[in-house]
């Protein structure tokens, strides 16, 4: 059964600015990884629109919530790309990611919600698991952080149509991998992530 999250772990939290955070993107094997921070200017408000988990939404269900969300509260989105999830590991380039979308919220003492088990360490605040299926302000973070990346992939996949990322979003589906073998990587990919690294094997070992 879905259920949708309220603001019950907003009020349990001791501050006047909570931002709810979560980040897409940590499975594909290209494109950015992007982290979203979401703040209601106020709890006692009517919202017109299906927030939820972003993962149990239909797509025409998160673009509308991406449009009231993006006009109705203070947002913001943050990234790591393929060369620093490279360098950093995906864990500690979603942490960064995380870290600058709450740095790009421009606000100065914001009490963070976050998605998961732990808090990056730059931000002060509260891991909450699963928690965009418990606080409002996580799960409009995930639905912006997702609707952000699908967006970007979808006009990468205007420069690289035979990938098929408007429909994979980058993920390892059959069709993408199919894709990797016949043509190989692009620039998008993320290189220490196993079928890209395998394929980077084996031109190297056919050189």
């Amino acid at each position: 059964m879905k259920t949708n999250p309220d603001f019950s772990t907003e009020n349990e939290i001791a501050s006047d600015v909570i931002a709810g955070v979560d980040e897409a993107g940590r499975g594909p094997l290209c494109g950015p990884v992007v982290a979203a921070a979401v703040i209601f200017s106020s709890r006692d408000i009517e919202i017109p629109v299906i927030i939820r988990d972003s993962k149990q939404m239909t797509a025409s269900q998160r673009a509308a919530a991406y449009d009231w969300i993006t006009q109705n509260t203070k947002w913001a989105v943050g990234m790591c790309g393929p060369d620093e999830i490279d360098e950093l590991n995906i864990l500690w380039a979603s942490m960064r990611a995380m870290e600058r979308a709450v740095e790009n919220l421009g606000c100065g003492d914001v009490h963070c919600l976050v998605d998961g088990n732990r808090v990056p360490k730059n931000l002060n605040g509260t891991p909450v698991v699963k928690g965009d299926a418990k606080s409002i302000s996580i799960a409009a973070a995930s639905i912006v952080a997702k609707e952000t990346r699908d967006r970007i992939m979808a006009d990468l996949a205007r420069q690289f149509p035979e990938y098929g990322w408007d429909k994979n979003a980058g993920y390892p589906t059959k069709t993408h991998l199919q894709a990797i073998e016949k043509y190989g990587i692009t620039v998008h990919h993320r290189k220490t992530f196993g079928p890209v690294k395998e394929r980077i094997k084996n031109e190297t070992s056919h050189d």
